[in-house]
């Protein structure tokens, strides 16, 4: 019954975005990624959860905020201080108000109805943000699958329902208006594990609630329903936060085709199951993050869960592999939250946390992602383009060996007959190359680099330099895969029981940054491009244009694609037609298009299957220049 009135929501267009037009390659003139709340860069703080699960209370976190505050970590833009699972004590029966747990944060005694404002007011006045947790169902991950974690709601079936559903706005009302917090971490675990046949349902300790998520499963997954629930609490947080700024983080690990609407939706998108402090199990949830650049811009961000820094293979004892993870969510736009006892917090941490030129990296206000220069399972090398027009670029050994690794100008998009320059982000030592430069990693090192030099493009960027500012509206994905390349990895939770850890995380075959999709080589009639966006037929791109005054692109159908079908390029201004192609072949040359856009504010790239079957479209050597 549940799912069905989801779904007769979505048809009776409560949920309905421009996104769900009828017509969804048609030129809107709109910028559809989400640009409410307030993330023009990834957020920055601390939360609860990594260093002490569901063990939280008032003098815990008051104490890491004062080290954010003692440490300078503040000023380099650690404000938001989260309480995730464990605060809740129950909801009180029969009006539904939230109950906080006052034995554990004992500001909020303020009589009948316990508040979290003087606990919001204290940390806003020590210059910070606050955060809470929630769920989108009744029930939260701890009481679901963690019910030996300490703090676990308390009461009958119906004091024990903590979680958003069915109290969206009574929640969000109490939670943003009444307790002045300025973030909410909204999971999803009520939404999926409460089948009528769980053993905590016939139990009576929940009530069932048929799944809408099945992480193993897209089909099985009403994608309409999970997807209409969080635009309710979108909706709510629009209304009750008034003008104040604030942070609608998501977390559905990358299932329910978050991928392809997660961005138009909140300010950060979980794209993984629980990250750990286990170096395999960090590259499992770097893994969901590095072929979707262009799904993360300024107001919402790729999220591969909380930095795990100072805690088991990233601790003091290894600073290689601390460095490294810190390395990589910097330069992939990751929220920068840290997930340590900060009253702990040792000098070598500290340098970790408050490496300036990184956070630099991460914050820079262009926000593009950084993209796959060189993809292999030993090393990836990792280049994004910063607003000043310099390169941040990463180089990372993914094994256990030491290695050696060619960067290269074309990397960077660089010249490679003028100089480059690197300045070490960690050494802080400054050298420069020709052409190419060798450089030895240790084992899972990370080496990163600002860099400059002379731009292959003189006159304006390509789209794969941009990709903050390049929305794929409609990707052409007609039917959601699970991803093969992210590493396969035993969680702690299930260890070797079973069959193994199988391809789940869903977005293969979507858009990519200088790549075609599936992570094809990009190459149309035999001919190599290092450049462009590749994406599937049935497409629409939107791209932000900044003062450019043209548009280029060599279009055509990728070598990856098939002898059958056609695909017809289009380039919209503002929701005029600026220029189309006649339908492009398999193996037809790439064909050159360009458009005047002085003065347009919107550039829309529209892919159309000529003849019903869907091809691999390239939009080789898009640029926009002045």
């Amino acid at each position: 019954m549940i799912r069905r009135l989801l779904l007769a929501g979505a048809a009776l267009g409560l949920f309905a975005t421009p996104a769900l037009a009828a017509d969804p390659l048609a030129a809107t003139g709109r910028w559809s990624a989400n640009t409410d709340g307030s993330a023009p860069t990834p957020p920055m703080g601390w939360n609860s959860w990594n260093a002490f699960n569901s063990d939280v209370d008032e003098e815990k976190v008051l104490a890491s905020a004062q080290a954010l505050l003692d440490t300078g970590l503040v000023k380099l833009g650690y404000r938001y201080v989260n309480i995730d699972d464990g605060w809740w004590l129950k909801r009180r029966q029969p009006d539904g108000r939230m109950l906080i747990r006052t034995d554990h944060f004992p500001s909020a005694a303020t009589g009948r109805d316990p508040s979290f404002r003087p606990f919001t007011d204290r940390l806003h006045a020590m210059g910070l943000k606050a955060g809470i947790y929630s769920d989108i169902g009744r029930n939260s991950c701890g009481q679901i699958y963690t019910p030996d974690f300490k703090n676990q709601p308390e009461g009958t079936v119906a004091e024990r329902e903590i979680g958003l559903y069915g109290h969206i706005d009574q929640d969000i009302a109490l939670y943003f208006r009444d307790w002045n917090f300025d973030f909410i971490k909204v999971d999803a675990c009520g939404i999926r594990g409460l089948p009528a046949d769980a053993p905590r349902v016939r139990s009576g300790l929940y009530r069932a609630l048929p799944p809408l998520v099945d992480m193993q499963s897209l089909g099985g997954s009403d994608i309409a329903g999970i997807r209409g629930l969080y635009q309710q609490v979108g909706g709510a947080i629009r209304r009750y936060a008034g003008d104040r700024p604030y942070v609608f983080s998501l977390c559905l690990w990358g299932a329910g085709d978050v991928r392809a609407w997660g961005k138009d939706v909140g300010n950060s998108s979980r794209t993984s199951d629980d990250i750990q402090p286990i170096w395999t199990r960090m590259l499992t949830n770097f893994d969901t993050v590095t072929h979707r650049a262009l799904y993360a811009h300024p107001g919402s961000w790729n999220d591969p869960d909380m930095l795990f820094v100072g805690t088991g293979d990233f601790d003091t004892a290894h600073p290689v592999e601390a460095r490294s993870h810190f390395s990589l969510w910097a330069m992939l736009n990751a929220p920068l939250i840290i997930g340590y006892d900060l009253r702990k917090l040792t000098p070598e941490l500290l340098t970790i946390f408050g490496n300036a030129d990184l956070v630099a990296l991460n914050q820079d206000a262009a926000g593009n992602q950084a993209v796959l220069a060189y993809d292999s399972d030993d090393v990836q090398i990792f280049a994004k383009t910063l607003a000043d027009g310099s390169k941040g670029v990463a180089i990372f050994n993914r094994t256990a060996a030491p290695t050696r690794a060619v960067l290269t100008a074309d990397h960077l998009k660089l010249l490679p007959s003028a100089d480059v320059r690197l300045h070490d982000l960690w050494s802080k030592a400054d050298s420069r190359f020709r052409g190419e430069t060798t450089l030895t990693l240790a084992p899972h090192e990370t080496r990163v680099f600002r860099a400059s030099g002379t731009r292959r493009l003189a006159n304006g960027l390509y789209l794969s330099e941009q990709t903050g500012r390049v929305n794929p509206a409609v990707d052409g994905v007609a039917t959601p895969q699970a991803d093969p390349t992210i590493h396969h990895s035993p969680t702690p939770w299930g260890g070797t029981r079973g069959t193994g850890d199988h391809p789940q995380y869903g977005g293969w075959g979507g858009a990519e940054a200088d790549r075609a999709p599936y992570g094809k080589l990009m190459r149309v009639a035999g001919r190599e491009y290092d450049t462009g966006i590749g994406i599937l037929a049935n497409s629409r791109l939107e791209v932000r244009n900044q003062g450019f005054t043209r548009f280029s692109a060599q279009v055509g159908v990728n070598d990856s694609g098939q002898k059958a079908g056609k695909v017809t390029f289009e380039i919209w201004g503002d929701g005029r037609l600026l220029g189309r192609s006649p339908a492009m072949a398999f193996g037809t040359p790439a064909a050159p298009m360009q458009a005047d856009v002085r003065g347009v504010a919107i550039v829309e790239l529209v892919a159309r299957a000529s003849d019903g079957a869907i091809q691999p479209a390239t939009w080789a050597e898009a640029a926009l220049s002045r």
